[in-house]
């Protein structure tokens, strides 16, 4: 496997584009050797639905599109990120019992965490900000055909 991989998708900032971006994920990383049955997977899916849905709802139409970055380094370090030209930065919201939202980044940060790994997030030159998960790799390397 080379040192590094990389793939990468732009889609519209739309509701109906979060699975779109979740596939792309799940399939990326299948062809990287990642069993699409176990706990990280599901738990990458789970990630990308919310980095995905947060770069739709929380840019209220000033980002038309968003982009999921999918990075394989060394086959040691797994970054996903997802970016939009939305100026503003994530933040906490208080998590109120009756609120219907303000929970993704925890459950990000939390899900990332409990798979060894970390949330980020980097400005873009645009003046955008791109959220990343970076996890430790563990997939066994795909057979040679």
């Amino acid at each position: 496997m080379a040192d590094h991989q990389e793939a990468s998708v732009t889609l519209p900032s739309d509701p109906a584009s979060v699975p779109t971006a979740r596939r792309f994920v799940a399939e990326v990383l299948d062809g990287w050797g990642l069993d699409d049955a176990g706990d990280l997977a599901d738990g990458i899916r789970l990630m990308v639905s919310e980095l995905a849905t947060n770069a739709v709802l929380h840019t209220f139409g000033q980002s038309p599109t968003f982009t999921v970055d999918v990075r394989l380094e060394r086959e040691e370090r797994l970054r996903i990120g997802v970016t939009d030209s939305h100026p503003r930065w994530p933040r906490r919201l208080p998590a109120a019992v009756q609120q219907d939202n303000g929970r993704g980044m925890v459950i990000i940060r939390s899900l990332a965490a409990e798979a060894g790994g970390r949330l980020s997030v980097s400005p873009t030159e645009e003046g955008g900000k791109t959220v990343w998960i970076t996890l430790p790799w563990t997939a066994a390397p795909v057979p040679t055909r």
